[in-house]
């Protein structure tokens, strides 16, 4: 996720979450192309890092962000308190252990010749799970509107309807690992789960969307900390210098005017002399060792 891949792993993974095959080439080994791969991805980070990662237009545009279900539960702290384990809990988790280990051992679909490059059978919908499931595309369709429910979240809403499909199926999968279509009951909880999904975007996008340019001031500060060797630094020092992001004059402005307003950076009055060149705009890097 470094700036100068960042673009580049992101299209990676959506395009393993679509199925397609992966093309890489590289220089002195050629083009390398593997079909039939699949990827699952579970991550579990700090809030911080969380907003900095959901913030990030680079992947917002791209579509990755769309990608992912993404919860952040109130913490349960406080509320822990000391309970008996119900008489029948050990005998569930066996069941389930064992349940997923039989599902484990049933040998992959691949194709014929190869020993790694899956063909997975396709799976219907049931007809009542198909009439269900076109119900809800047009309620995500309608909540995608201007000023409708969705439309702070339009990028993941439009995959909504995908990501209930997908659910259902693993719920269908489960219960009965060669089932070859997705009944109603198992699209009706694809779909309360995708609305949970998308419930949860919405309130992390009431509470917690940070400014994209907080978090890029935030990180210039990092750089100027541990990257710039001086205590001053100038204007086209920041732009010319410093984050690819912090690509021009304008943004520049802007995440010294925050900074600014932080007290982490202090003008200069008159200018100063850096790398012997004398700089109109120049500040002081407060904590700067």
């Amino acid at each position: 996720m470094k700036d100068e891949n960042k673009l580049k792993t992101a299209a990676a993974l959506s395009e393993l979450w679509d199925g397609t095959e992966i093309k890489r080439v590289r220089a002195g080994d050629g083009t390398t192309i593997l079909p039939g791969r699949r990827v699952s991805m579970h991550l579990m980070v700090q809030p911080k890092v969380a907003s900095t990662f959901l913030s990030d237009q680079v992947l917002s545009d791209q579509g990755l962000l769309s990608r992912l279900l993404v919860v952040s539960p109130e913490t349960a702290s406080g509320t822990r308190f000391y309970k008996e384990a119900k008489t029948d809990s050990d005998e569930k988790l066996r069941e389930f252990y064992k349940l997923i280990e039989a599902i484990l051992d049933i040998p992959l679909s691949v194709r014929e010749g190869t020993t790694n490059e899956l063909v997975p059978r396709v799976i219907s919908l049931a007809l009542p799970a198909k009439e269900a499931w076109i119900h809800y595309v047009d309620q995500v369709e309608y909540q995608l509107k201007p000023e409708g429910k969705y439309e702070p979240i339009k990028g993941l809403a439009n995959k909504l309807p995908e990501h209930a499909i997908r659910l259902a199926a693993n719920f269908t999968l489960v219960e009965d690992p060669f089932s070859s279509n997705i009944p109603l009951e198992k699209m009706q909880i694809g779909i309360v789960l995708a609305n949970y999904y998308a419930e949860e975007a919405i309130r992390l996008f009431d509470e917690g969307s940070v400014d994209p340019q907080l978090l890029l001031a935030e990180r210039l500060l990092e750089w100027l900390h541990n990257n710039w060797p001086k205590k001053m630094i100038s204007l086209p020092d920041i732009y010319q210098r410093s984050l690819n992001q912090v690509s021009n004059k304008k943004i520049a402005q802007k995440l010294v005017a925050i900074l600014e307003d932080h007290e982490w950076l202090v003008k200069i009055e008159g200018g100063g002399e850096i790398d012997g060149q004398f700089r109109r705009d120049v500040w002081r890097i407060a904590n700067k060792l």
